[in-house]
């Protein structure tokens, strides 16, 4: 079983910036497989943000949506099975529960779009941006 916790939302400015962590537990290691980001916000359906995917040819790629491109950054530390989302120029849109979520490496990058795609989820973490 693979667990996934979530930390560092909370309120921030627009304009400012967060960094969000997702530690991974269990009986997996995050090198090797494939982490994504969504978010969800109150009333709307769960939407990709960031993807971090494994090759073994290439190594890692990341991915993200058209709306946080140049502000988010997905990274991970395969050594504490952690990924990040740095997220920065945050703007009151932003504000949504955000979700780390885990499945093995993907074989083309629309399946990292899919929420129905992965495996394990997180619990979330509620980020609130005001203007």
């Amino acid at each position: 079983q693979v667990r996934l916790v979530e930390s560092g939302g909370g309120l921030a400015q627009a304009g400012g910036s967060l960094r969000l962590s997702c530690a991974a537990s269990g009986r997996t290691f995050i090198r090797s497989n494939a982490m994504a980001w969504f978010r969800q916000a109150h009333g709307k359906e769960r939407e990709f943000i960031a993807a971090v995917n494994w090759d073994a040819w290439t190594g890692d790629t990341t991915y993200y949506a058209d709306s946080v491109k140049d502000r988010f950054t997905i990274s991970r530390d395969n050594a504490k099975d952690t990924v990040f989302l740095q997220m920065s120029s945050l703007k009151p849109e932003d504000t949504a529960v955000y979700y780390c979520a885990l499945r093995p490496p993907a074989p083309s990058s629309s399946v990292l779009l899919r929420p129905n795609e992965y495996d394990y989820w997180g619990q979330g973490t509620q980020v609130t941006v005001s203007s």
